[in-house]
């Protein structure tokens, strides 16, 4: 364990921007040791000399930080070098550019994203709405959807809908067990909503359907797990889904993140198309 890195995360509000910029340095090396020390609402000079105090006792410290106080940035920049701790600023520098390019002083003000403005309703609302149709629930009122997901199941359709949910978008999905699946409306106007189709290779379902059964310890459904059985309950989604020319994400190789990413760009081209 003495080659453990202890890496100290230090935010001034929920640590949730630190937590995902950490995420993706750590994705750039690989055979790290690592164990990560989470410190939010750090705001005064004290708080920060207990977590330095706490750093200075473990080998291999290393802090990254996001305060947008000057003054406590500072403080805590300048104690990190006279212990010898490397110290990482992350939204310093970026404040302070952003601050010249749009000749405007920064507020400074802790927690200023998660401030209860309209965009955050309507983000609480989008996740609601999203929970309340999940795996084709309320099906009449689906037409209030941004997006509409459709695919087999474990194709992430839920987890991607409530990311979407988080940004905001309402979001709907849909498993597809059969033609019954989708409701009539929108195959009558498929052009009128943004309704979107994931799909997947089906040796990559079999395992994800396998681990999915064995976790929940349920009775095992051959044709759930069958991949002739899925090869051709993807052969007929994706039929479908040409069919009615529904833009299409393979989500095999895909992060929830990445497919999202997909998706909201075709929300994007949609929205531009309706408003065109």
């Amino acid at each position: 364990m003495s080659n453990t890195y202890q890496i100290f995360l230090i935010s001034d509000s929920t640590g949730e921007t630190l937590d995902r910029i950490f995420l993706s340095l750590k994705a750039q090396f690989q055979n790290i040791e690592y164990k990560v020390n989470s410190y939010s609402f750090t705001r005064t000079e004290n708080q920060v000399l207990k977590i330095l105090d706490l750093a200075m006792k473990e080998k291999n410290s290393i802090i990254l930080y996001t305060i947008v106080d000057n003054n406590l940035a500072k403080f805590l920049a300048n104690k990190s070098d006279e212990m010898r701790i490397p110290c990482f600023g992350v939204l310093g520098s970026l404040i302070l550019s952003f601050s010249k390019l749009f000749n405007q002083k920064a507020s400074h003000e802790p927690s200023g994203q998660h401030v209860l403005n309209e965009e955050y309703y309507n983000r609480i609302e989008a996740i609601q709405f999203t929970m309340n149709h999940d795996d084709g629930n309320l099906i009449t009122d689906i037409d209030k959807s941004d997006i509409i997901l459709l695919g087999v199941s474990r194709t992430s359709k839920t987890p991607t809908s409530i990311y979407l949910a988080n940004k905001g978008l309402k979001t709907a999905n849909i498993p597809l067990v059969n033609q019954l699946s989708v409701p009539e409306f929108l195959k009558k106007s498929p052009d009128k909503f943004c309704v979107i189709g994931l799909t997947t290779e089906a040796e990559r379902l079999v395992d994800i359907r396998k681990n999915r059964m064995n976790s929940l310890k349920e009775i095992k459904n051959q044709d759930y797990t069958n991949l002739e059985k899925i090869k051709m309950e993807i052969s007929d989604a994706k039929e479908m889904f040409k069919k009615y020319k529904w833009p299409t994400i393979d989500v095999t190789r895909k992060s929830v993140e990445e497919t999202a990413a997909s998706v909201i760009k075709i929300h994007e081209i949609y929205l531009s198309k309706k408003n065109g």
